[in-house]
């Protein structure tokens, strides 16, 4: 019965330049190196309260304080407070009380790209 064929025995085989033919390529040293565990995360804040969320999410949904992507949701509330259009006071409190959480933090839109 006859061998079968693979494809390398069409093509010739090419050396690569730089090492000499059966030399191998050095690895370093052969023991394994000691495992350091990864350093501990700060652990994730509580989640925020449904009524606060939504009450954000209707400061980011009014217009009339301006376009809320790409900036922080006090950034937009301090730009509105500048610009005389009284964002509510209670917006402000929430966002810096709770000013570690980015659900607190970021607007709706942004894990959208501008």
């Amino acid at each position: 019965m006859e061998q079968p064929r693979r494809i390398t025995d069409s093509f010739p085989r090419q050396r690569r330049p730089g090492r000499p033919p059966g030399k191998v390529k050095s690895r370093g040293c052969p023991c394994p190196k000691p495992r350091t565990p990864p350093p501990a995360k700060d652990p994730p804040p509580p989640p925020a309260d449904q009524t606060l969320l939504e009450m954000l999410r209707r400061f980011d949904m009014a217009w009339e304080y301006g376009p809320c992507t790409g900036i922080t949701r006090l950034q937009r509330w301090e730009r509105a407070q500048a610009l005389g259009l009284s964002p509510p006071g209670s917006v402000r409190d929430a966002i810096l009380e709770h000013g570690d959480n980015p659900d607190v933090t970021y607007s709706l839109w942004h894990e959208y790209a501008l």
